[in-house]
């Protein structure tokens, strides 16, 4: 075999592959800057398939979530949709007022009655709420038969997909004056209860409702984050001594820290949304003073009463908050160490 066709060995190429190009080389020229990094026109050509996948995404983004901001042109006007059958031209049209509606709003003591009930029930929610789907994803990550775990996220999972129509009725039958648990009293001595109808039990009942709904589909993304944890990290401190308790306070909950920090800023965003078809379908068993929350402020004013410059500005105010809460819960994410929505 002539030399000229010996291959050559693995850490000659190696070698030859990563010496770097001399800069008037006729490969390198005109491709890198000196920087190393890739030029903005570059990175544009080279992800151009990728910017074309985002494209359909980015353009249903535009549409329906920046364009009706827009809309909130309505909060400052006297707004009247039957001056013409387009909306853009009912807009036009519509006489200014200013800052009139808002003014109506900070006046208004059924607003801040709406705002007291919302807060309430954010942070019972998130007192009650927020932690059990923690507690479901230990539990079940510490099962060990598959069969068995499988099982317990079926059943958890199932009332995720049930309207909240159904929902109710299920809480009627067991809590209702003819429910259940008023047979029961009945039968043995006591008067019934009707906790459906009940004011001063009503954020408590919400709170239930939602954790029995949703609280079994929450657990998903806290199984996602156990599972990407090292076996080898358990085993190490097993081997220090160190028991279940220890194990899940040392390795499991540090694991879980970023994802409780993530979810807590954005359930933090949502404080002021608390529920608008659970809210309204039991709202008129109670009252408006115990059940009225911003949402169906916003929907009673807007749609029921017809005064939607009104409507529109308290559902600008609310937006307003809730940028601001994101942000201030984003700040505590930070000086605790984590990332947060998007990184300092």
């Amino acid at each position: 075999m002539s030399h000229s066709t010996v291959p050559r060995s693995r850490t000659e190429a190696d070698t030859t592959a990563k010496t770097p190009v001399a800069s008037g080389g006729a490969t390198g020229s005109g491709r890198k800057p000196s920087s190393g990094k890739l030029s903005l026109r570059l990175r544009l050509r080279r992800d151009r398939v990728l910017l074309l996948m985002t494209l359909p995404a980015v353009a249903l983004v535009l549409l329906f979530n920046y364009v009706p901001i827009l809309g909130n042109v309505v909060a400052f006007q006297d707004y009247d949709p039957y001056i013409s059958d387009n909306g853009v031209v009912s807009m036009l049209n519509s006489p200014w007022v200013g800052v009139e509606n808002f003014q109506r709003i900070f006046e208004d003591s059924a607003f801040w009655q709406a705002v007291q009930n919302t807060l309430v029930l954010f942070f019972l929610q998130l007192v009650l709420f927020f932690p059990i789907p923690i507690l479901l994803a230990l539990l079940i990550n510490s099962v060990v038969r598959p069969r068995v775990r499988a099982i317990a996220q079926a059943v958890l999972y199932l009332p995720h997909f049930f309207s909240w129509v159904l929902v109710i009725a299920v809480f009627q039958q067991l809590l209702g004056g003819a429910g259940l648990l008023s047979q029961l009293l009945r039968d043995h001595g006591y008067d019934g209860l009707d906790i459906m109808t009940d004011p001063s039990t009503f954020k408590f009942l919400v709170t239930a409702q939602a954790v029995w709904k949703d609280a079994g589909w929450g657990i998903i993304v806290f199984l996602a984050a156990l599972a990407a944890v090292s076996p080898d990290l358990y085993e190490a401190a097993a081997m220090d001594g160190a028991g279940r308790w220890r194990r899940m306070w040392h390795v499991t909950l540090p694991a879980l820290r970023p994802v409780i920090a993530l979810l807590l800023v954005l359930r933090v965003g949502d404080a002021l949304t608390v529920g608008f078809e659970q809210i309204l379908l039991q709202r008129d068993a109670v009252g408006p003073g115990a059940a009225e929350v911003l949402d169906t402020f916003v929907w009673w004013n807007g749609v029921r009463n017809q005064d939607f410059g009104y409507a529109a500005a308290a559902g600008l105010v609310k937006g307003v908050i809730s940028i601001g809460l994101v942000l201030a819960a984003n700040k505590v994410a930070h000086l605790m160490g984590e990332q947060g929505v998007y990184k300092k």
